[in-house]
C-alpha cells in the first residue's frame, strides 16, 4: 500500500510540527491520513516502527537531493557548493534531517535507534526502515564516497581521487558546521567558495 504508506507517513510529519513525539496519537494520525488505526500498525508494526520509517524517509529525501544536485550540469566546484546550500537548506527545513545530521535528537523528536531492530514485517519498505539508520558519521561518508564519484572524471589517478574525497568532505563538514552556527553574510556558498579556491576535479 505505498500509498497509505505515504500519506500516514505525510501526517505523521505534519502532526510533529505541532506537538511532540511522544503526544502524537496513531489514531489521529491514521484519521489524518484517510485509513484506519489497524491499516497503519499492519504497515509499520508499531509507534516505534513507524518512527523509523519516518526518520529513514526523511534521510533518502536528503540523499535524493544531494544527488539530484551533484548531477547538475555545471563545473565541480560549483556542484559541491549546491551541495553545500542543500545541506544547510534541508536541515533547516526539516527537523528531522537536522536531527540526523547533527546528532542533536531534542525531546520533541522520535528518536529510533541506530542499530537494526528485529523485524517481521512483510512490507519490505518496513523491513529497509528497520534495518540500520545512518549517525551522523555515515551521512558524512555516504555524502562524501558519492560526490568523489560523480565529480571524477574517468581515469582520474587515484591520488586525485583521494585528495577530492577530502574536498568533498571538507565541503559537507562546512555546511554542516553552517547548520549549527549559521554564517553571518555571504551565506555557505561564499566560504565553501572560500575553502575550494581551485577545482576539487
Amino acid at each position: 500500500m505505498p500509498a497509505a504508506r505515504e500519506s500516514l507517513l505525510d501526517a505523521a510529519y505534519s502532526a510533529l510540527t505541532g506537538r511532540p513525539w511522544s503526544a502524537v496519537r496513531m489514531v489521529d494520525v491514521a484519521a489524518a491520513a484517510g485509513v484506519s488505526r489497524q491499516t497503519l500498525y499492519n504497515e509499520f508494526g508499531s509507534k516505534d516502527g513507524f518512527a523509523r520509517a519516518l526518520v529513514r524517509r526523511e534521510a533518502d529525501g536528503y540523499l535524493a537531493g544531494v544527488e539530484r544536485v551533484l548531477t547538475t550540469p555545471a563545473d565541480p566546484r560549483e556542484r559541491l557548493t549546491a551541495a553545500a546550500e542543500w545541506t544547510v537548506s534541508a536541515a533547516r527545513g526539516n527537523v528531522l534531517v537536522k536531527a540526523m545530521l547533527t546528532g542533536c535528537w531534542s525531546e520533541r523528536l522520535p528518536s529510533p535507534t541506530l542499530s537494526a531492530v528485529p523485524s517481521s514485517n512483510a512490507v519490505p519498505a518496513q523491513r529497509r526502515a528497520d534495518g540500520p539508520l545512518p549517525s551522523p558519521g555515515d551521512f558524512v561518508a555516504i555524502v562524501r564516497d558519492r560526490a568523489a564519484i560523480l565529480l571524477s572524471a574517468p581515469g582520474t589517478p587515484r591520488g586525485d581521487t583521494a585528495e577530492l574525497a577530502r574536498a568533498c568532505e571538507l565541503v559537507l563538514r562546512l555546511a554542516l558546521s553552517c547548520v549549527a552556527a549559521p554564517p553571518d553574510r555571504g551565506g555557505v556558498a561564499e566560504l565553501v567558495r572560500g575553502a575550494l579556491p581551485r577545482q576539487p576535479a
